[in-house]
């Protein structure tokens, strides 16, 4: 059969609904047998694979039914399957084509099959022309909205005209409803940050490894406190669970207060945009934006999302947020412009291709998302909380092994014994404690212009030892200026300040780019570039001449031409002698061996006064050096925080000189590299270990030429070497080092993907606030390290004091009391937050072996000046004799009473020592912690003296015994800063070098010096080329060939030249002077500058 009909339309549904649609015009030969066409299989000349946006060929191969009677407009039945083949293919790709039909070529039955890598075009057919039975026909496929969130087309290199298609939008924009529709497939415009639930949040405080001890005693005190005759202990289980809900509903505002302030910062830095919507131009936040939206973005704004330009004038972006460029770029009608760039000349419509997470923001944000770092508080969190846990449990054994087996106790006092050690020794005021402190502190900061979003990044900040600086808008200011010292004037009767007045004149006075606004605004007046003169024509920038002209008559009627430019341009323009030519191309290579950009200027005189004339011949007359400049306080902050012990990097994508010449005027030091030295690209690669790249980064001063992944890069290698390492940026190429940094800084300005994957944001122009939150973060870690010594040497403290009372004596301590030890120690201690302290003049750190040493030995002593008071109070008349009270060693009520204040006292009272580096009552505290003390232990003072409790066994002493207790607690007291002093001495390693230097108070003898220092003489002989009078040995240089004189020469020699090198080395790196290293082993009292926060 060789009926015809004409195809209208294809339409190729997915392969998993097993349907092909086909709609097809009336039969041209309407055969009386000819029954409704129907296509029984589709086979493909080529199996469809990658993306089906690019053009299909098909062979559809239909046969006619006869006996059946088509209905006018009625398109074919589908089939029941597709072909074999073909259905695999389709399967097998798992895609789809949704398009228009084209005819490309018709073939009979009879004709070879087409080509399918290469058709050959013919006219598309009309529609309800004829096809032949077998035709080849070629699917223009357009994609679907998903396509497009998938990113499964480039939408920023095909045609404009393609974009419209595959978006299904126009240049009316979308509708409201349109819109909305699209923000549910493509997600808000905007980088969403992780929430947690405030339930899941205040729970958290109650699911930790502390809190779980505290949980374990109140159900012990339930549980198995319930025997032995006597009822549960729901004194101390009530007391327990109101001491835990305190602590976790503490932390729990603090911390919620700190990110409802972050979160409003967030909020109020939300961008808004110009969209067409529904036929108007309305104002909206960026976040609503979505693929195919038509926008307008003017000078000022910044892209909200990325997008294709319209048609319109050209733009100049500023996409140093992005690249770190600090010049701008030119964009064309049709060309992309990325979310996060900043418009610096000209207005144009643009459709937006990709929002949210799918915008160049959003794949930096992919990167960062990726990361995710234990901070270090939490690690060091942990690991006291294991000490102290750890220190329970081995008390706990041995009591329960003495007790029970040896000393059969009753099996409810034994429990007691054990919960008195739970409640005492566990510090569950600890992450409370941090946490206010660090909350308060994070206020503080964002007073001072920091806010902070991860308030365990304070601690983070005090340790920090290096600090990775963005160049482009962090240390320099992002606009273009003249160094009008460098200023080469070449033409005869001008000065520097004519150079620039003539580059000013041949500058716009308003809607200015980068350049124009740097050199007009070097003026003392800005109105001085058209004072006097009259502007009769002015030539713009445009790529091609990349210069640009004003045409002006002066007061005296005569006219004037300036031209400024690209220095070739103006070169060509002068067509001045070679040797002139080739001293400006000196001065040129000379700006740029200093990383500073050129900028020509040039005069003629016009006689012939018409803006036409060619005028008198062109005179070069000078150089106009263009560079970004540092910030006015960015050297003094680099200075400030070298000597805080910070080292300053620079990491920047300029180019090297760029980056060279702003160390240079920041005082950074010059040592450094390209980013391809940094990674071991080309050259670097077989010259450069992995050994030697880790210490090339932590010795240089910066790198230039640096993309995100090096940026990366540099910080993990710097994580690697132990380094506690910040990063500041501002852009989105800074975003994933800023995540990955143990403090990430957004400085001001930033943007947003900056600032979400930063730990804090400057609302402050510069760093000079960094140096501040440095000072702040030292102050608040002191005094979480103060609260963590101590914290250590209460658990030591009650649980070796505990169990030799309990075990020695028998004696059974109420758990009630030392709960009450508990909350008054906790409300006391929470005042540390606001302490007054002295932060470290070096990064601070947490050491660990520090922080034990000084635990174990503080809580030990103090445990056995508990043990020697029961001793006193239950053995002996001692204070009886020595205070004039009664004796109470015959009554355990009242020992119990004495028992509690004496604990309570000496407990609270070490937080003095903790907190101060000399002697506790010289360094002043807070008043809020002293109040709070005095305030604490008037409350315990009364409870001893007057309390008659009969549920825990205490009955008061009166103020005799009061007053006894005080006198003897303040005795005890003074050694503790004794033994504090000890153990900073024995941990410093400098008792050690005096044990091992010393010996019966005379010094040792070192054997070997001779023969050590002939040795070094001989390898500076072979370092320097020196003659080694033909190998002799050591013995022979010792001997009679070489004489001692000799040998201390070149000693001299040596040590002078060593001396240079070091100088030169120390000069190079700056911040990297051993000294530094040095400084940490000191004690703090030897620095004498010193700051009080």
């Amino acid at each position: 059969m060789n009926d015809e009909f004409s195809i209208e339309h294809a339409t190729a549904t997915p392969p998993e609904t097993g349907a092909i649609q086909v709609g097809v015009g009336r039969p041209e030969k309407a055969s009386s047998s000819a029954g409704r066409p129907q296509i029984s299989a589709v086979a493909c000349d080529r199996p469809p694979h990658g993306h089906l946006r690019d053009t299909g060929i098909f062979v559809f191969r239909q046969r006619t039914e006869r006996g059946r009677r088509r209905l006018p407009g009625q398109a074919p039945s589908l089939p029941p399957s597709l072909g074999r083949a073909s259905e695999r293919a389709w399967q097998a790709s798992g895609l789809a084509v949704d398009g228009r039909v084209r005819a490309r070529r018709r073939c009979r039955t009879t004709d070879p099959p087409p080509n399918p890598s290469a058709p050959a075009p013919a006219p598309a057919l009309a529609p309800h022309s004829a096809i032949p039975l077998e035709t080849t026909i070629v699917i223009m496929a357009s994609i679907s909205l998903e396509d497009v969130r998938n990113e499964t087309v480039d939408l920023e290199t095909v045609p404009v005209q393609e974009v419209f298609q595959h978006l299904k939008c126009s240049k009316q924009g979308l509708s409201s409803t349109e819109g909305e529709s699209r923000l549910k497939i493509f997600g808000p415009n905007k980088l969403e940050e992780k929430s947690e639930s405030k339930l899941l949040k205040f729970l958290g405080f109650m699911w930790n490894p502390l809190s779980w001890v505290m949980e374990a005693a109140a159900i012990m005190a339930i549980v198995l406190a319930n025997g032995g005759g006597k009822p549960p202990d729901w004194q101390d289980f009530v007391g327990i669970v109101v001491l835990l809900f305190i602590n976790s509903t503490i932390s729990f505002i603090e911390e919620n207060n700190a990110g409802n302030a972050a979160a409003a910062l967030m909020a109020g830095l939300a961008p808004k945009t110009k969209v067409l919507r529904d036929g108007k131009w309305k104002e909206e936040d960026a976040s609503i934006l979505v693929p195919g939206d038509i926008i307008s973005i003017k000078l000022g704004d910044i892209v909200p999302a990325d997008a294709r330009l319209l048609d319109g004038d050209p733009l100049k972006i500023d996409q140093a947020a992005l690249t770190g460029e600090s010049l701008p770029v030119n964009k064309h009608p049709g060309q992309g412009v990325f979310s996060g760039s900043t418009v610096k000349q000209g207005e144009i419509e643009a459709v937006v291709i990709a929002t949210g997470v799918h915008t160049f923001f959003g794949k930096a944000a992919h990167l960062v998302d990726s990361t995710n770092n234990v901070g270090h508080f939490q690690l060091v969190l942990t690991a006291i909380g294991n000490f102290c846990i750890i220190s329970i449990a081995v008390g706990m054994v041995i009591e329960v092994i003495v007790m029970y087996p040896i000393q059969h106790r009753a099996y409810r006092d034994g429990i007691d014994n054990l919960l008195v050690l739970l409640i005492g020794g566990i510090p569950i005021a600890m992450p409370t404690v941090l946490s206010v402190t660090m909350a308060i502190g994070s206020h503080r900061l964002s007073q001072q212009g920091a806010i902070t979003k991860r308030m365990t990044a304070i601690e983070e900040m005090a340790g920090m030892d290096v600090l990775c600086s963005d160049k482009t808008g962090t240390l320099t200011l992002n606009k273009l200026t003249v160094d009008k010292t460098l200023i080469e004037v070449c033409g005869k009767g001008v000065d520097k300040d004519m150079v620039l007045l003539y580059a000013a004149r041949a500058s716009r006075v308003e809607n200015q780019d980068a350049i124009d606004t740097c050199i007009v605004g070097m003026l003392a007046d800005p109105k001085e570039a058209r004072a006097g003169i009259k502007e009769v024509h002015f030539l713009p920038f445009n790529p091609v001449e990349k210069r640009t002209a004003i045409t002006y008559i002066d007061g005296n009627g005569d006219w004037h031409r300036v031209s400024k430019g690209a220095p070739e341009q103006i070169i060509e323009l002068c067509r001045m002698s070679k040797d002139a030519e080739k001293r400006i191309h000196g001065l040129i290579d000379s700006y740029a061996d200093r990383g500073l950009r050129s900028l020509g200027v040039s005069y003629q005189q016009v006689p012939e006064k018409t803006k036409e004339s060619s005028g008198e011949p062109w005179q070069f007359i000078g150089l106009l050096p263009l560079f970004d400049p540092p910030r006015h306080d960015s050297a003094e902050t680099i200075r400030r925080a070298l000597h805080l012990g910070v080292n300053v990097k620079m990491i920047t994508g300029d180019q090297l000189a760029i980056g060279k010449e702003t160390a240079r005027r920041l005082g950074m030091g010059s040592n450094m590299y390209p980013s391809t030295t940094l990674l071991g690209d080309g050259k670097a690669a077989g010259e450069l270990g992995a050994l030697n790249i880790d210490e090339l980064i932590e010795k240089a001063d910066g790198f230039a030429g640096v993309f995100p992944e090096h940026k990366y890069e540099i910080v993990k290698r710097l994580q690697d070497r132990k380094h506690i390492c910040g990063m500041t940026g501002d852009g989105v190429n800074d975003a994933p080092a800023l995540k990955k940094a143990d403090i990430g800084i957004a400085v001001d300005d930033a943007t947003d993907a900056a600032r979400s994957a930063s730990d804090i944001v400057l609302t402050e122009p510069g760093l000079s606030v960094i140096v501040s939150a440095v000072l702040t973060s030292r102050a608040i870690f002191q005094r979480m390290k103060n609260y963590t010594i101590y914290a250590v040497s209460i658990t030591i403290r009650i649980v070796l004091g505990f169990l030799l009372v309990a075990l020695v004596w028998r004696f059974d301590f109420a758990p009630f009391m030392v709960l009450i030890i508990a909350i008054l120690n906790d409300g006391t201690i929470m005042t540390i937050s606001k302490d007054r302290v002295k932060p470290s003049p070096t990064p601070d750190s947490w050491k660990l072996k520090e922080i034990f040493a000084t635990g174990v030995v503080l809580g030990t002593y103090m445990a056995l000046t508990t043990a020697l008071f029961f001793y006193l109070a239950h053995d002996t008349e001692f204070f009886t004799e020595a205070f004039g009270v009664k004796s109470i060693k015959e009554n355990d009520r009242e020992l119990m009473a004495a028992l509690y204040l004496q604990v309570s006292i000496i407990s609270q009272a070490l937080i003095f020592v903790t907190r101060s580096r000399s002697w506790s009552f010289v360094e002043r505290p807070g008043a809020l912690l002293v109040i709070a003390f005095l305030a604490a232990q008037l409350v315990a003072t009364c409870i001893a003296v007057y309390a008659n409790w009969e549920f825990c066994k205490m009955q008061g002493i009166g103020w005799g015994w009061g007053a006894a207790i005080w006198a003897f607690s303040v005795v005890t007291y003074f050694p503790l800063d004794v033994l504090k002093f000890f153990i900073r001495y024995a941990l410093s390693g400098r008792a050690w070098n005096n044990i091992n230097n010393k010996t019966a108070f005379t010094n040792r003898t070192d054997y070997g010096k001779g023969e050590r220092e002939a040795q070094w003489a001989t390898a500076q002989r072979t370092l320097h080329g020196l003659n080694q009078g033909g190998g002799a040995s050591s013995s022979e240089l010792l001997g009679d060939t070489t004489g001692y004189r000799e040998l201390s020469e070149l000693a001299e020699q040596a040590a002078k030249r060593a001396e240079v090198a070091r100088l030169r080395e120390l000069h190079t790196l700056k911040g990297h002077v051993e000294s530094v290293v040095k400084l940490k082993g000191l004690d703090i009292d030897t620095i004498q500058q010193s700051y009080t926060v």
